[in-house]
């Protein structure tokens, strides 16, 4: 049985999230008290139905100080050899302010702030800061669409039951932010830039003639040589030592061309190898 349990800020996309894993047929429960954890755990484990082979639950900060049991119950399922691993949902707090605002929704702390969202999303971010150390998957949302963040939760949790390392490319501007979630990062900005090409600028990097022209230079062929060849050393390393899912970020000025193109051949190259789950994500190849 795959048991996540999902947490992390509020404002972050814990509903979205667990949509997504309800999406892949997991049987989803939204705000469980911790203390419950355990004697969920075991229902689902002895229902003899299909339907809980995977499990998602969200508990946080919403159950106000009964998630202040969320460690006890950890404690209990690891005591009692009952596996589970932690999805922990972050954001910058800037974009989780934001995010209030817009939806006029108040933050479950606000109010021992007399409403202020700023002093409550710091400390929600102090109280919960354990429990991301603890966590087996980050996935950050600052920088990601409602669209993008299913994305990745499904290609983080689509094959669970596997023991196959998840591998996300991903393509990203600079002028935009770097991902926090990258475990590792290429600055492919030092490659010359379709951008500055009348007949390119408004295409991508999935379309051919940009590809071409980034792909023709000798300094292209020779980067995208030595990063495979990094990249082929490093992944049965990552393996070997216990490692679930990696990101693989590549970065141009404005993640629309020569990162796309990029990625996109990483991608394509380690899905060659046969041995990995592989995903690709094009984070800022729709923005301006």
């Amino acid at each position: 049985m795959n048991f996540v349990i999902v947490t992390g800020l509020s404002g972050a996309g814990k509903t979205l999230a667990l949509r997504a894993l309800e999406d892949i047929d997991y049987y989803c429960v939204d705000n469980i008290p911790p203390v419950l954890i355990p004697t969920f755990y075991d229902i689902c484990r002895q229902s003899g139905d299909k339907r809980m082979k995977n499990i998602a639950i969200v508990t946080d900060i919403r159950g106000g100080e009964v998630f202040d049991s969320l460690f006890e119950a950890l404690a209990k399922l690891k005591e009692e050899n009952k596996e589970y691993s932690i999805l922990f949902l972050d954001a910058k707090d800037d974009v989780l302010i934001n995010r209030y605002k817009e939806t006029r929704r108040k933050h479950p702390l606000s109010d021992n702030y007399m409403g202020s969202t700023s002093l409550a999303v710091k400390l929600e971010r102090e109280l919960l800061q354990t429990v991301r150390e603890k966590a087996d998957h980050i996935i950050d949302s600052t920088y990601l669409s409602p669209a993008q963040l299913k994305e990745r939760v499904t290609s983080v949790f689509s094959d669970s039951g596997s023991d196959r390392m998840s591998i996300t490319c991903m393509s990203f501007g600079f002028k935009y932010g770097t991902p926090p979630e990258a475990d590792l990062m290429f600055d492919v900005r030092c490659l010359p830039n379709p951008f500055y090409i009348k007949e390119l600028k408004h295409h991508t990097g999935l379309e051919e003639e940009v590809k071409e022209y980034v792909m023709k230079w000798d300094s292209t062929r020779q980067f995208i040589e030595k990063t495979a060849d990094l990249i082929d050393f490093a992944l049965p390393l990552y393996h070997e030592e216990g490692k679930s899912q990696l990101v693989i970020a590549v970065g141009c000025t404005g993640g629309k061309h020569r990162s796309v193109t990029i990625a996109q051949y990483l991608y394509e190259h380690i899905i060659a190898m046969q041995k990995y789950r592989v995903f690709v994500q094009h984070r800022d190849i729709r923005k301006p």
